[in-house]
């Protein structure tokens, strides 16, 4: 199943190309990359171009990762050499790929968005325990602090904890040691690479000089 697994991580990383925050700022003549924290996600969308389409690109970045497996189900759940549970791992590869290609997409010289919002929709179809890990840590952290570097820090953090500490109690919903070793390392490589993407984040926060999160009042063309 070599083929399939390559077929619907490519499915996926072409979906994560879709970046509307870049797209909706090129509009109206704004470059994110030299905005701002000079991030193409979400939360940089709402500071410079105000909260509407900064909602518009979250749902956007949140989507294609459902977009993506939703194409490889249409693809090969009717295969009859496919169980469901090949499927399913196939799924997540799609959403596993929706988040490397919003975080390093081709056409940008792989500088993209940091994949907060793309991995919620691969925990979802991944693993929706690992999935309430992190929405309970980021919510924490930014409704007391709204910082939202430092919930999207401690929910990959504790992402990884749940899967190496407690990874030992069977906390995948599908049976087969298989799967479980292989979307647990995806999981790792998604939290892993977030946080990497927030290592200057995780500098202005110990310096005390991270923005808090404020919505922006637009940019018209």
């Amino acid at each position: 199943m070599i083929a399939e697994r390559l077929i619907s991580f490519a499915i996926g990383y072409g979906c994560g190309l879709i970046l509307l925050g870049y797209i909706l700022g090129r509009l109206s003549h704004v470059d994110l990359r030299s905005e701002g924290s000079g991030n193409v996600g979400s939360t940089n969308t709402t500071r410079v171009l105000g909260a509407k389409k900064g909602l518009m690109t979250l749902i956007c970045d949140v989507g294609k990762g459902f977009l993506a497996t939703g194409i490889v189900w249409l693809l090969f759940h009717a295969r009859a050499d496919l169980t469901p549970e090949d499927v399913r791992l196939l799924m997540i590869y799609a959403a596993f790929g929706a988040v490397i290609g919003h975080d390093f997409p081709f056409y940008m010289g792989f500088r993209g968005g940091k994949g907060v919002a793309t991995s919620l929709s691969f925990l979802t179809v991944a693993d929706w325990r690992a999935l309430l890990v992190a929405v309970f840590w980021f919510v924490l952290a930014f409704v007391f602090t709204r910082y939202v570097s430092l919930g999207s820090i401690l929910g990959a953090v504790f992402v990884l904890v749940f899967e190496f500490v407690l990874g030992g109690i069977k906390i995948y919903a599908v049976e087969g040691a298989r799967m479980e070793y292989e979307v647990g390392a995806m999981i790792a490589v998604a939290a892993s690479i977030l946080l990497f993407r927030h290592r200057e984040n995780f500098m202005r926060l110990i310096k005390g000089e991270e923005s808090r999160f404020s919505i922006g009042h637009g940019k018209s063309g």
